[in-house]
């Protein structure tokens, strides 16, 4: 019986792996987040952990090594806080998203419903053509989505970018903006801090927020989105971009008419 129970006792070799791939980050993520960054070791869809990438409010974002489930060479983990977030101000733009039920009113229920609406907006974004990450899993607190960068190295977002054609890249995001409304969505956060530049294509990003286009406040969201984004080109570049034209603009590209 000891014999037996000696067996018992000892790991896995796919419990001993990720073992030894996460315990670099011991004591930095608390025990529930430990668990999901396992569930998707186990998953395939990471092999380790790399490096930060930003420090948010509310969440980290990390690079990881894939698993054999995800072709790409390197994956982004968001990692959103649970003890120390302000998750609780945003509930608004869960309880008017008619996709969304009733959300236990716990922070860890919030935030674990803000990861699963980040995950579900992404998968929309994508296939409606939009440059946007791609969402692989998430689990828990834990979204793993596409790492947008070159060579390893992370994109600069766009208010850290000196654009050659300011002009072209507004009218990219404009129409990231446009294909974004025809899934059914308004990004609800979009500014300068919110795109990343690969190259000369404009990425939108952090899809937490973003909200059916049924929801009560979706125009004026979407109204505040595209004066965030004209008003940093109107700054930065002297565009003289009017954003209620752009705002028209936007809606005649899909049939939000709200």
């Amino acid at each position: 019986m000891a014999r037996r129970r000696s067996r018992e006792k000892q790991p896995s070799r796919e419990d001993y792996r990720l073992k030894e791939k996460l315990k670099i980050e011991e004591g930095v993520f608390e025990p529930r987040t430990m668990l999901r960054l396992g569930k998707l070791f186990n998953a395939g869809i990471i092999s380790s952990m790399e490096f930060i990438i930003a420090r948010g409010k509310e969440a980290d974002i990390y690079a990881a090594m894939p698993g054999d489930r995800v072709d790409s060479d390197v994956v982004a983990l968001k990692i959103f806080r649970i003890e120390t977030s302000n998750f609780r101000r945003r509930v608004a733009y869960i309880h008017g998203d008619p996709r969304f039920g009733k959300v236990r009113e716990t922070l860890t229920g919030i935030v674990g419903e803000w990861c699963k609406k980040e995950y579900a907006n992404l998968q929309l974004a994508n296939a409606g053509g939009v440059h946007a990450p791609k969402p692989y899993a998430f689990s828990g607190n834990v979204l793993a989505m596409e790492f947008v960068g070159t060579g390893g190295k992370p994109s600069a977002r766009l208010r850290e970018t000196e654009l050659g054609n300011p002009a072209s890249t507004l009218r990219a995001i404009m129409e990231d903006v446009g294909r974004l409304l025809e899934t059914g969505l308004v990004h609800a956060d979009l500014s300068e801090y919110n795109v990343l530049m690969k190259g000369d294509v404009p990425y939108l990003i952090d899809f937490g927020q973003a909200v059916s286009v049924e929801h009560p406040n979706a125009t004026d969201l979407l109204r505040r989105d595209i004066g965030n984004i004209t008003s940093f080109f109107n700054k930065r570049y002297a565009l003289g971009a009017d954003a209620e034209t752009a705002f028209e603009a936007a809606r005649k590209l899909s049939e939000f008419t709200a």
